[in-house]
């Protein structure tokens, strides 16, 4: 399982510092049983106030994992005939 948080509260990470391995800041990784991991996430979901949180776990997917989303993240997660895609926003116009 891999967690990415983007502008949430430290506390959040703190907590999340119980479960999850913090290899950078916001980003976490681990091996929790599914039961914990969806209670993480629901942990994350309401502590995330108005950050983005990512999470990337194992799946029987064409692409062996799955991929859900909360808030606005700087790359969107789009599932396209059954396969995960990263889109990047458009940079705003310069001048």
């Amino acid at each position: 399982m891999v967690l990415l948080l983007e502008r949430v509260p430290v506390r959040l990470r703190g907590k999340l510092t119980r479960w999850l391995l913090e290899v950078r800041a916001g980003v976490f990784v681990g091996r929790p049983p599914a039961v914990v991991r969806e209670k993480l996430w629901q942990l994350a979901v309401r502590d995330a106030g108005r950050g983005s949180i990512v999470m990337i776990h194992q799946s029987d997917t064409e692409q062996g994992y799955r991929i859900q989303t909360w808030g606005d993240p700087t790359r969107r997660i789009v599932e396209k005939d059954g396969l995960y895609l990263v889109q990047r926003r458009r940079a705003p116009p310069k001048g």
